[in-house]
């Protein structure tokens, strides 16, 4: 008999919140790291915290992977489908991927002429907002890193198990209109899918579809879908626009006031 597997199942809901958790403890030590930037002496103290932080975030990354390839284990096992398969972990981002990143995020910290037609509004702000800006940046530019690791650890598995067919994204009831948007078409992403669309601080996971599963969306992802062919459908360049003012408007679940 085939199995029936939902984007919001007890599985695929507490290896969410599993990895949510995950997400609160690097915050809590990405902050911790915050106090190695020495605002009287970026130049030397920048490169210190850039080398702590890519150990924290290495070791986070570790962990999500892990809690990931424990997941599709687990989720093959519960689909009941022939031949033995065990997911790979994924490899933790590179050294160069993750100081782009931070660099990307404390980019507006070094001193700026602000007579220069090149500053932005951000670079003139004080030092001590500066700072604030890019400690927040960098704590989204750390969850993504770490989350893209687990995702990739359930996308890889997906492509290389024979008995693997799609997955499916598993958003929050909270989550932005552009995940509650891809969340709500199912087990479309086919075994070859190239790759997991996320943004900084998105919480979204794969779940992985087997061989002679039936795919079948939680009744939150089935409303984001009604209304998603009722007000956005059909309407080139605007549907994500329009979708986000139909999730405002009809949604009983809190919509992030921006993406």
């Amino acid at each position: 008999m085939a199995t029936t597997v939902s984007d919001d199942g007890r599985d695929a809901s507490r290896y969410r919140a599993a990895q949510l958790g995950l997400t609160r403890l690097l915050v809590r030590d990405v902050r911790g790291l915050r106090r190695l930037i020495i605002p009287s002496r970026l130049q030397a103290s920048v490169p210190d915290w850039l080398t702590a932080m890519n150990a924290v975030i290495a070791q986070y990354a570790q962990a999500s992977s892990s809690l990931s390839a424990e997941f599709y284990d687990a989720q093959r096992d519960a689909a009941g489908v022939a031949g033995v398969f065990t997911a790979a972990v994924a490899d933790p981002p590179s050294r160069d991927q993750t100081d782009a990143s931070l660099r990307w995020a404390t980019k507006d910290l070094w001193p700026r002429d602000p007579e220069d037609p090149r500053t932005t509004d951000a670079q003139r702000e004080p030092l001590d907002t500066r700072l604030a800006q890019a400690e927040k940046k960098a704590e989204q530019v750390s969850q993504k890193l770490v989350a893209d690791t687990g995702r990739a650890t359930v996308l890889g598995a997906v492509r290389q198990d024979r008995q693997a067919t799609a997955w499916a994204r598993s958003a929050a009831l909270g989550a932005c209109a552009f995940c509650k948007m891809l969340a709500s078409r199912g087990s479309v992403f086919a075994q070859d899918t190239v790759g997991f669309r996320a943004h900084d601080g998105c919480h979204c996971a794969a779940t992985p579809v087997f061989r002679g599963q039936r795919f079948e969306l939680s009744p939150h992802a089935k409303e984001w879908a009604r209304l998603y062919q009722e007000y956005a459908a059909g309407h080139s360049g605007s549907q994500l626009a329009r979708f986000r003012r139909a999730l405002a408007e009809h949604d009983s679940n809190p919509l992030p006031g921006s993406f």
